[in-house]
């Protein structure tokens, strides 16, 4: 026998061999719903959501790898020793000689057989002695190092749930324009517009009566104001989508003036859910660094809610005001017009001329929204309502009507304003073109590639991940290279 418990050597057998099976089968049944999932997914044609599926066994993978490293070096960290002091100093809550059960030990302890809840993790009986008679304390013990395993447990849980309800709502707000997308189509299909030459008065325009605030400074500072209200109602309407549905044909398929941009918006977006659903490394260092500051005093867990809050309103504002710098360029330079009114899409409008910066911000504003509501269900589960983490009532409710706020916002508003809005660069991406003609481009390119590699050919350098409207290179060559870089990003 052990002090710490009865070890698997005094275990019944049939306790193990249950326990076991019942570990495994609930693994193997989650591995066979992914596995359908991900086959339902390739039958739909639907390689992009696909994609975002392998992310998140990716982001699984992860996970259990972190846990294995708690499991087998527990003893290895409880074993590292520091002064009474230094261990005294950040704490988050004020010390207090009474240690209460957790809840969520409590809730497991039916299934061990010594039914003692306090040790999921493997607990060594003199992990605290061993530093005692050194005269320190271990530096993390075993009951908080597997408090830390069940908070990295919820937070990949809770973000990868929030990424997915945010693209499906983000979604179903975009398919919603589709009676917009057939509305312009037939409008390019009416026999008598095109016997008829137009004249477009630029003032009388939908688009720029609904955009246009005049010319000087204090239209400016209009402009940015009407942006950041604009995008709490009515973010998108019918004219904004059919005029810059319109320059974006224009600038990137004039020889297609029926292409789908509906369909086109749908496909980029369903791209871009593999990147959202990720979490990088400069979250998880987002994470240390708010564990690292999140002692008592400083009421950290409320000012972080803050942040997803202020970039969300950034990044709303800078969307719609692209819209309004559109209509702003056409009518300054125009009063009249022959034909329909195109706006002309440029980097220019976006910050740092980078288009998928966008994408990058609003993959943060998700990660610590997740962060900042998956902490929250930790602390109250883990330690209950009342605990010194969770902090005042006072602080509680703002966080709690943030989280929500930003939740529904990024997922009716913002969302669907990155998807339409950052189709108004310079450059279009490669869901410009259906998934097979994607494939067969890309494998052209890189057989070509291979058969030009000693004949001098050279690709001209291009950081952008996006294909510019006019190639300076054969356009597989360009799918090539955006598949590659593409590929790449997605690793990061």
């Amino acid at each position: 026998m052990s002090e710490g418990g009865t070890t698997i050597e005094y275990t019944p057998t049939w306790v193990v061999a249950v326990v076991c099976s019942v570990i495994v089968f609930i693994s193997l049944v989650a591995e066979r719903i992914l596995h359908f999932f991900g086959k339902y997914l390739k039958k739909k044609n639907q390689k992009p959501l696909f994609e975002a599926l392998q992310k998140i066994k990716e982001e699984l993978m992860l996970l259990g790898f972190i846990s294995l490293l708690l499991t087998v070096f527990q003893d290895r960290i409880a074993k590292i020793c520091i002064s009474e002091d230094l261990a005294h100093q950040w704490l988050p809550c004020k010390e207090k000689k009474e240690v209460t059960i957790e809840h969520f030990q409590t809730l497991f302890s039916s299934f061990l057989p010594n039914g003692n809840g306090r040790r999921l993790l493997a607990e060594p009986a003199d992990s605290t002695a061993y530093c005692t008679t050194k005269g320190k304390v271990p530096l993390l013990s075993n009951t908080a190092l597997h408090h830390l395993h069940i908070f990295i447990f919820v937070l990949a849980v809770v973000h990868v749930t929030f990424s997915a309800l945010t693209i499906v709502f983000g979604s179903t707000k975009i398919h919603q324009w589709k009676n917009w997308e057939d509305y312009a189509k037939d409008m390019e299909d009416d026999p008598e517009g095109v016997v008829k030459t137009k004249i477009t008065q630029v003032q009388e325009h939908d688009f720029i009566k609904g955009r246009f605030l005049g010319i000087g400074k204090n239209s400016e500072i209009q402009g940015w104001v009407y942006s950041f209200f604009k995008q709490f109602y009515g973010s998108v309407t019918k004219s904004d989508y059919i005029t810059l549905r319109l320059g974006f044909i224009m600038t990137h398929c004039r020889g297609n003036p029926k292409f789908n941009f509906h369909n086109y918006m749908m496909r980029a977006l369903e791209a871009d859910f593999k990147k959202v659903v990720g979490i990088s490394w400069y979250l998880w260092a987002f994470v240390a660094i708010f564990l690292l500051l999140n002692f008592v005093g400083w009421h950290t867990y409320f000012w972080i809610a803050f942040i997803p809050f202020i970039l969300l309103l950034a990044v709303g504002t800078k969307l719609e005001h692209i819209i309004t710098q559109l209509a702003q360029e056409v009518a300054e330079r125009h009063m009249v017009v022959t034909g329909e009114l195109v706006v002309q899409p440029s980097d220019n409008h976006f910050w740092f001329n980078r288009p998928r910066l966008v994408l990058r911000l609003i993959h943060i504003i998700l990660f610590q929204n997740s962060f900042e509501m998956a902490f929250f269900a930790w602390i109250w589960v883990q330690y209950g309502f009342n605990s010194c983490m969770m902090g005042q009532v006072r602080f509680i409710i703002p966080r709690l009507v943030i989280g929500v706020f930003v939740q529904f916002v990024c997922s009716y508003s913002t969302l669907p304003l990155y998807a339409f809005v950052t189709q108004m660069g310079s450059s279009y991406k490669k869901a410009i073109f259906e998934e097979h003609i994607q494939e067969g481009l890309v494998g052209w390119a890189r057989k070509a590639r291979k058969k030009n590699k000693g004949s001098g050919f050279k690709r001209p350098s291009n950081e952008s991940s996006q294909v510019g409207p006019k190639e300076e290179s054969p356009l597989v060559f360009e799918m090539d290279k955006v598949n590659g870089k593409e590929s790449s990003s997605s690793a990061v």
